[in-house]
């Protein structure tokens, strides 16, 4: 039975190899996600400067 989320040992403890792992992952999504989102501002930013040239 799986333990309910009000249990303070809920997750379970990770050990400490798996909880490195665990981190470094997520610090790699994290990264991939940073880079998803200043391409999507810069891509955003270029076309905004796109259309302003070309109203003058």
């Amino acid at each position: 039975m799986a333990n309910p989320p009000g249990d303070p040992d809920f997750p379970p403890p990770m050990p400490p190899a798996e909880a490195r792992e665990f981190v470094r992952r997520r610090r790699g999504r994290n990264i991939a996600l940073l880079v998803a989102l200043v391409a999507l501002c810069l891509i955003f930013y270029g076309l905004s400067m796109v259309k302003l040239a070309a109203a003058h």
